[in-house]
């Protein structure tokens, strides 16, 4: 993979975690940074230029989902669970 393509793929790696992170919901938040993960692990070691840039299109595409998901995730209250405030402690 070209520097520049690492490069990239890096950062859109790290700007889909910190958009899963805005999920107000634990399991939509959990369940997003996993599949995140997963998801780059797996392709990690493709080196065809061109499926590279499939994935990278596709990639933005659902990050793109994750932000609108985050926004109407926010627009619905919700109450905090169990889970959660042991995880700030």
């Amino acid at each position: 993979m070209a520097s520049s393509s690492r490069t990239q793929v890096l950062n859109l790696y790290k700007i889909m975690l910190r958009e899963s992170q805005k999920f107000s919901s634990y399991n939509y938040r959990t369940y997003a940074i996993r599949r995140i993960r997963d998801a780059f692990r797996e392709k990690k070691n493709i080196d065809d230029f061109h499926e590279v840039q499939t994935l990278v299109y596709q990639a933005k595409e659902n990050l793109d989902i994750i932000r609108r998901q985050t926004s109407i995730g926010h627009l619905y209250a919700n109450q905090k669970l169990v889970i959660e405030s042991s995880e700030s402690q």
